[in-house]
């Protein structure tokens, strides 16, 4: 799945083609993605004014005037292309490829921008794993998002607040913070490069960092950090493009040169004087990378 600073590049990549846009036509070339669309799907989208596009976790929220909102997930393979009639392109930098044949195109917007340019944006699903579902009042109170948890962007994750949400927990610390009703949006790739940041083990249990001690106060501190850090460097970079994905703009991703943990098995750790080496070892059917001599 896409992890958070993917879908934040597609919603920056999405925005000026469709904040502020009229919805002329919606063409929806089958029934179902990962689930079925919703009855009148088309309709009631035709005609509305895009209000603002949003973001909450690794969902897409786009609101029009009087409803009813949109909740997109791109799912394993899901992305969006925007055309102009200068251009077309796919914002968005992914671990996995984005489907680029045309025969799965699923859902095609007709837009007019408030300026009067038309464009069309386009859904392109090879896996029909991602969805499209109406939200009929706040999105924030839909089922699929009510129950997320804190954004890891901004000032709000802060150690206090991560180690209040941590405290009694006996998981590992790596599956509390990939538990979305904890911090909504953190992922695989993201989780693996923050506590190598923070220098913490994610073997141990999670609860650790809620003890009342000031060494738990510091390592809450000190991944809260790491967290917000690593999130807002793999947006700045637009995501985690292993790829010969591009922006918007057309300039490649390059955070994936910037991965110290994730995906480095057997190579050396990058801190300073540490001398070890990055491990991958498999909790909870996934893939984690850490080094045992710093992370602890």
């Amino acid at each position: 799945m896409p992890e958070l600073p993917e879908v934040e590049t597609v919603r920056r990549g999405l925005q000026p083609a469709l904040e502020g846009a009229l919805i002329v036509q919606v063409e929806a070339r089958r029934p179902d993605l990962r689930f079925p669309l919703p009855e009148r799907f088309t309709q009631r989208l035709e005609g509305k004014t895009v209000v603002s596009l949003g973001r909450r976790a690794k969902y897409l929220t786009l609101e029009t005037d009087g409803g009813p909102n949109l909740i997109c997930h791109l799912g394993m393979s899901g992305s969006f292309r925007v055309e102009t009639p200068e251009s077309g392109v796919t914002p968005g930098d992914f671990h996995h490829e984005r489907g680029k044949d045309e025969k799965h195109d699923h859902v095609v917007f007709e837009l007019v921008s408030a300026s009067g340019t038309p464009a069309r944006v386009i859904f392109n699903d090879p896996r029909r794993f991602g969805f499209m579902l109406f939200a009929e009042g706040r999105v924030d109170e839909h089922p699929m998002l009510a129950g997320l948890g804190v954004e890891p962007t901004g000032n709000a994750l802060d150690g206090p607040l991560l180690a209040s949400l941590l405290k009694g927990r006996k998981a590992p610390l790596k599956a509390a913070l990939l538990d979305q009703r904890i911090i909504a949006g953190l992922g695989n790739i993201y989780v693996s490069e923050a506590l190598w940041r923070a220098g913490l083990s994610p073997l141990r249990a999670a609860g650790t960092l809620a003890g009342p001690g000031k060494r738990a106060r510091l390592e809450s501190e000190r991944l809260a950090e790491a967290i917000r850090s690593v999130i807002a460097d793999a947006i700045a970079a637009g995501g985690s493009s292993l790829r010969d994905y591009v922006h918007a703009d057309g300039s490649l991703g390059y955070f994936q040169h910037s991965f110290a943990a994730y995906d480095r098995e057997g190579e050396p750790c990058l801190k300073p004087g540490c001398g070890g080496h990055i491990e991958r070892i498999v909790q909870g059917g996934r893939s984690t990378f850490l080094c045992r001599r710093c992370q602890r």
